[in-house]
């Protein structure tokens, strides 16, 4: 007797063990969501909710409203390095300030003193 096939059902019945993360778990999660719309679509018993989902991602308007959020964090990630870059000059220039007051013989508490 050749050995028994499994089918489709029992196939997806089989469970990869649950992710340890909350990331993780949610990707898993979102992975069989996707399966099986994909299934409900290939079989024609997709509601409307999903065939609706699946066009709208397909628009020419969703694929410009993803660039336009993938400019918008790169324009973020800009402006983040430039605060960092500005504070480094910031301290640069204060070191720089410091190393040449020491040099005039003059520390930063000796302008106090002479000031009255």
């Amino acid at each position: 007797m050749a050995p028994r096939r499994e089918n489709d059902t029992q196939k997806s019945k089989r469970r990869a063990r649950p992710a340890t993360t909350p990331e993780g778990r949610e990707n898993q999660l979102v992975s069989l969501a996707v399966e099986l719309a994909e299934r409900q679509l290939a079989e024609g018993t997709a509601s409307a909710q999903v065939i609706t989902h699946y066009l709208k991602l397909g628009s020419t308007r969703e694929k410009l409203e993803q660039e336009r959020l993938s400019r918008e964090n790169e324009l973020l990630r800009t402006k983040i390095e430039t605060l960092a870059s500005a504070k480094r000059v910031e301290e640069l220039y204060k070191s720089a300030l410091d190393a040449m007051r020491s040099y005039s013989g003059k520390d930063h508490g000796d302008s106090d003193e002479y000031d009255d």
